[in-house]
């Protein structure tokens, strides 16, 4: 996308792309208007370009150079994926600057926020404003229970012909089901260019990655300076609600936001009340 092209404003429509670097070949969707510091989005475990919420999306890119892109080892990105999220944190760093980016703003969800942080331990100066949902910090109390409770409702899924990020992500009553059939039509307007699936060896190595990370020794986030925005629904079984708390209470300054009657999905189920404050936060 050039300086002379029109801005594409809906992620639906974003083309994919390629870009080269360390040896590897990165896939990214890119739109809104070019110029000044980028948002990046991490992505959530087993998920690819396909699995962000177009409603989110779009009403950040309206006024933001907005980035998505696949982690190695995931959609049409080469290689494999690392078995430690602070080397998939490597690997963003690489595809960034492979772009030619030396600043950026972060918007993350869940296994993505993971890899943002330890982006910003290894790399402090590259983001200038940092969101992160649905997510918790290294060493998080039973975060390592995560595998568990993927496998539990991807049979679950299954076993009721439904797309498993229904009970992953949403709470099992009336309104929570309804917001997960909501989210997954969203993910559905996309009908051309669409992303390959993640393979199964990849999502078995997130898993594993993200259990590392769980009991890992906690990261000293006080380094994290940058003006940071919180946000996790009530009753988060994936990435318990407390972590977003406790990502609250050990980044100074951080402003957090937690939405009732909702679950890892939070963000999704309020999209029309979050897109707005995200969106304000990161062009602020």
């Amino acid at each position: 996308m050039s300086a002379t092209d029109p801005a594409i404003t809906s992620y639906a429509h974003a083309p994919t792309k390629t870009v080269h670097a360390g040896g590897a070949t990165f896939a990214y969707r890119e739109l809104g208007p070019t110029g000044g510091i980028p948002v990046v989005f991490f992505v959530h475990l087993a998920a690819t370009l396909d699995n962000w919420d177009p409603r989110i999306v779009d009403a950040i890119a309206a006024t933001r150079h907005v980035i998505a892109f696949d982690q190695l080892g995931v959609g049409v990105s080469s290689g494999t994926f690392p078995d430690t999220l602070d080397t998939a944190a490597d690997d963003a760093y690489t595809f960034i600057t492979a772009l030619g980016h030396e600043q950026i703003d972060v918007f993350s969800f869940s296994m993505g926020g993971m890899i943002a942080q330890d982006l910003v331990v290894a790399h402090p100066g590259l983001v200038r404003r940092l969101v992160l949902t649905g997510t918790g910090p290294r060493g998080g109390k039973d975060m390592d229970k995560v595998a568990r409770t993927t496998y539990y409702d991807i049979l679950r899924a299954t076993l009721t012909r439904s797309d498993p990020k229904e009970f992953l992500f949403f709470n099992r009553d009336a309104v929570g089901q309804q917001a997960g059939k909501a989210f997954i039509a969203r993910l559905e307007e996309r009908t051309t260019d669409r992303d390959e699936a993640i393979s199964a060896k990849a999502f078995r190595t997130q898993l594993k990655a993200i259990q590392r990370f769980g009991r890992s020794e906690p990261s000293d986030l006080s380094v994290i300076t940058q003006p940071t925005l919180i946000a996790n629904g009530d009753h988060d079984r994936m990435v318990p609600s407390v972590l977003s708390e406790d990502l609250h209470r050990r980044i100074a300054g951080s402003e957090l936001v937690i939405y009732p009657n909702s679950g890892h999905g939070g963000v999704f189920q309020y999209w029309e009340q979050f897109a707005p404050v995200a969106a304000e936060f990161l062009a602020a």
